[in-house]
C-alpha cells in the first residue's frame, strides 16, 4: 500500500527545513531592500539573506532549530490512517539521522533526548478526512525560540502600554500588539503571527497555528478578519522592533486571523509567532501510489530566485578582531552597536548545561573564554563530529544562572539572541563581560565560521544540549549588552513601549 508515501514525505520534511516558500521569500526580499544600509537591521537581514540561499544552496537546515514537526494529513474516506503514521515517524527518524532535523524529542521527565525526533506526542500528526480523492500533507517546522514568545490572554485584561482589552475586535488587536512587542528579538523578527479569536485554552492555540500555513498574501475570506489582518499590518511595523529587535522598519511580515466560538464565560486571543525562518511547505499525494503528484506553496519548475545578487555581509573595516580566550582589558574597551569578529576557541552550553554547571565544575576551562547559546546539527563521520548547523538560540532562559556562571568561572563573551535580563547585566559589568547577539536563525551562516570541532563534553545530554568545544574564525556578532551596564534589549524595549501607547491609542 502506498509504496511512495514514505519517500514523498521524506523529500517534503528535508525541502521544509532547508527552502523557504515563496512567500516567506519575498516578504523577506522586501524587508531587506527596506532597511537603509549600514544599519543594525540591514546588517540582521543581510546575513539572513546570505543563509537562506546558503541553506537552499547546500540543502542545509535554515535554522538549527528544526522545532516540532507538526503534519496536516487529509485523506479520502477508508484511507488507512495508522500505516500513514508509521510512515511519517520513520520518514521523521530518517530525515533527523541524515542531519536535517536536529533531534528535538526530550523526555519531559528524565530530560533524556530520543535521538530521532520519535517520543510521545512527537511528531504531531493531525488527520482529517475530505471528501476528495487525492491525499495533503502539509508541514510545519516551528522553532522553540519563536514558541516560547506564543501568547494566549483571556479578555478584558489590563496591558502594559495599552490599557484594558476588552471583548472587542479592537481588544483583539491590542492583544496582538503586545505579544508582538513581548516577543522583541526573542522570536527572530521580522515574524509572523497566526491568531485565533476564542475557542477553548487548548482549541485557541492549535487554530491559531493552523492559521500559519496561510500564504502571506492571502485575504482572509471573512472581511470583518481582513480588516483586522491589514490594520495590524499597517501599524505594527511602527513599533520600530526591526529585526533581531536591533531596531528598524520591518517588525512583522505576517498576520492572519481565524475566529472559533466560545463559552459564554471565556473569551480568549491565542498567538502563535513564527521567526523569518518560516518554513512551511506541503504537497499533494496520489491515493494508490503516494507519489507526489503537487507541491503546495512552490512550483519546482519554477527556478528559485537568489535572496541577494551579491556577496552578502561585508565588512565596513570598522569591525573589531577579537581572539580568544579574551582579557577584561578587550571586553572593558567594547561598547554596545560593536560588531566583532571573534576567533579561536568557543564552548556551546544552553539549557542542560547551565543547570549543569550551577551544581558541578565546567568540563573545560572557561577562563576568559566564550559561552555560545547554541544547540547544533551536528552528524559523524567516521570518528569525526561536523556541524551541519549552528545558529544562537534565545539567551533568555539561562537569565536564572548566567550571572553567577560569569562569576565562578571567568567567562568573557556570552553569545545568544534576544537578550538577557537584569541579573545578567549586572553580573557583565561586575566581572567585565559582555553579550553577543549572533543572528537569530542563521544556521548555515554561522556553521561557516566554525574551522574545528575538538570535542565534546556532556554528550549524555544529547547533541543539542552538549557542550561542544569549537574553533571558530571571523564568527560575526553585534554588543548588545556591554561591560558599562547598557543594554540595546533594555532600551529598544522601552522606546518600543512607548510607540506602542502611541499605536494602541
Amino acid at each position: 500500500m502506498l509504496p511512495h508515501f514514505f519517500d514523498s514525505v521524506l523529500q517534503l520534511i528535508v525541502t521544509t527545513s532547508t527552502d523557504l516558500p515563496p512567500d516567506v521569500r519575498a516578504a523577506m526580499r522586501t524587508s531587506v531592500a527596506a532597511e537603509p544600509a549600514g544599519t543594525r537591521a540591514s546588517q540582521a537581514l543581510t546575513i539572513i539573506a546570505q543563509n537562506i540561499d546558503l541553506a537552499s544552496d547546500n540543502e542545509g537546515a535554515i535554522c538549527q532549530d528544526t522545532g516540532m514537526p507538526t503534519f496536516e494529513v487529509h485523506v479520502p474516506p477508508g484511507a488507512n490512517q495508522i500505516r500513514m503514521r508509521e510512515q511519517i515517524r520513520a520518514a521523521v527518524a530518517e530525515a533527523t539521522r541524515r542531519g536535517k532535523l536536529r533531534p528535538n524529542s526530550v523526555d519531559s521527565i528524565t530530560g533524556k533526548n530520543s535521538g530521532d525526533n520519535l517520543g510521545p506526542g512527537t511528531p504531531i500528526i493531525h488527520f482529517d478526512q475530505w471528501e476528495r480523492g487525492d491525499i495533503e500533507v502539509k508541514l510545519i517546522l516551528k522553532g522553540g525560540g519563536c514558541e516560547n514568545t506564543n501568547a494566549q490572554y483571556s479578555l478584558p485584561v489590563e496591558l502594559p502600554h495599552l490599557g484594558r482589552a476588552d471583548r472587542t475586535l479592537d481588544g483583539v488587536k491590542k492583544c496582538i500588539l503586545h505579544a508582538v512587542w513581548a516577543a522583541q528579538g526573542k522570536g527572530c523578527s521580522p515574524g509572523a503571527v497566526g491568531v485565533c479569536i476564542g475557542g477553548d485554552r487548548t482549541s485557541g492555540y492549535a487554530h491559531a497555528k493552523e492559521q500559519l500555513f496561510r500564504t502571506l498574501d492571502d485575504v482572509n475570506a471573512d472581511s470583518r478578519l481582513a480588516e483586522l489582518e491589514a490594520s495590524i499590518m499597517g501599524s505594527v511595523n511602527d513599533l520600530e522592533i526591526g529585526a533581531m529587535g536591533f531596531g528598524g522598519k520591518v517588525t512583522l511580515i505576517g498576520c492572519k486571523v481565524g475566529a472559533l466560538n466560545r463559552l459564554p464565560a471565556s473569551f480568549f486571543v491565542s498567538v502563535a509567532y513564527d521567526c523569518w525562518a518560516f518554513r512551511r511547505l506541503g504537497v499533494v499525494l496520489d491515493a494508490s501510489t503516494g507519489a507526489i503528484t503537487r507541491w503546495l506553496y512552490r512550483d519546482p519548475a519554477h527556478p528559485i530566485i537568489p535572496m541577494l545578487d551579491q556577496a552578502g555581509f561585508v565588512r565596513t573595516g570598522r569591525e573589531i578582531a577579537l581572539e580568544a580566550p579574551l582579557s577584561e582589558q578587550q571586553i572593558r574597551s567594547l561598547k554596545v552597536g560593536d560588531v566583532v569578529m571573534l576567533s579561536g576557541p568557543m564552548f556551546t552550553g544552553r539549557d542542560a548545561v547551565h543547570s549543569h554547571l550551577m551544581k558541578n565544575d565546567p568540563p573545560v576551562d572557561l577562563r576568559g573564554g566564550v559561552l555560545y547559546h547554541c544547540g547544533p546539527v551536528v552528524v559523524k563521520d567516521g570518528d569525526r563530529w561536523r556541524i551541519t548547523a549552528a545558529g544562537p538560540t534565545t539567551s533568555i532562559r539561562e537569565e536564572p544562572y548566567q550571572g553567577e556562571i560569569i562569576r565562578r568561572y571567568g567567562v568573557r563573551a556570552v553569545i545568544g539572541k534576544g537578550g538577557m535580563g537584569a541579573k545578567t547585566l549586572a553580573a557583565l559589568e561586575e566581572h567585565g563581560a559582555v553579550y553577543l547577539n549572533a543572528i537569530g536563525g542563521a544556521a548555515q551562516f554561522y556553521a561557516r565560521a566554525i574551522t574545528g570541532v575538538d570535542g565534546v563534553s556532556l554528550l549524555e545530554f544529547g547533541t543539542p544540549e552538549a557542550m561542544w568545544h569549537l574553533t571558530v574564525k571571523d564568527f560575526p556578532a553585534i554588543v548588545t549588552m556591554d561591560a558599562h551596564g547598557n543594554s540595546l534589549h533594555k532600551d529598544l524595549e522601552q522606546e518600543s513601549g512607548k510607540r506602542l501607547e502611541t499605536i494602541g491609542a
